[in-house]
């Protein structure tokens, strides 16, 4: 059996700092051959983008996908709705979890797996400022850790 090559199209830094990932899901998208040119090349933003269950379906809304540069009248709005591709099984659990339980579904990566296109997303809970600081410390802390491990490897 072969194993499938995966490269990094785009991260979302920005969501692990503003929530906290209970779960991470992968997920399939609804993609134009343009759309996937353009992500080959790497242009994608996935910073505000979020995820929306509308009629037992799952959608990426507000990720960025510029247009293609040798793309001319089959390019697509950068910024519409794509459908994400899951089991109906685990989007009718995910809509639980985000109906009952105050959770929202926010992409954290996109890349390629073998040739084709998947994101990852998280199963996230908002956190509140001190939580944020938090991080930040420990993030910190660890920082000065290593850069006096390593000081002390030199001499």
């Amino acid at each position: 059996m072969e194993k499938k090559s995966t490269k990094t199209i785009s991260v979302n830094r920005k969501a692990r700092h503003e929530y906290f990932v209970e779960e991470s899901f992968e997920a399939g998208i609804e993609l134009f051959g343009t759309e996937v040119k353009s992500l080959r090349a790497g242009s994608c933003n996935l910073k505000d983008s979020w995820c929306d269950i509308s009629n037992g379906e799952l959608y990426v809304k507000q990720m960025h996908i510029a247009p293609y540069e040798h793309g001319n009248i089959f390019n697509r709005d950068s910024y519409r709705e794509r459908r994400l591709l899951m089991h109906r099984r685990e989007i009718h659990k995910l809509m639980g979890l985000v109906a009952q339980q105050g959770y929202t579904l926010i992409p954290l990566s996109l890349y390629f797996k073998g040739s084709r296109v998947k994101m990852q997303l998280g199963l996230c809970k908002g956190k509140q400022l001190h939580d944020k600081r938090s991080d930040m410390a420990k993030r910190d802390a660890q920082r000065d850790i290593d850069r006096a491990l390593r000081d002390r490897q030199k001499a």
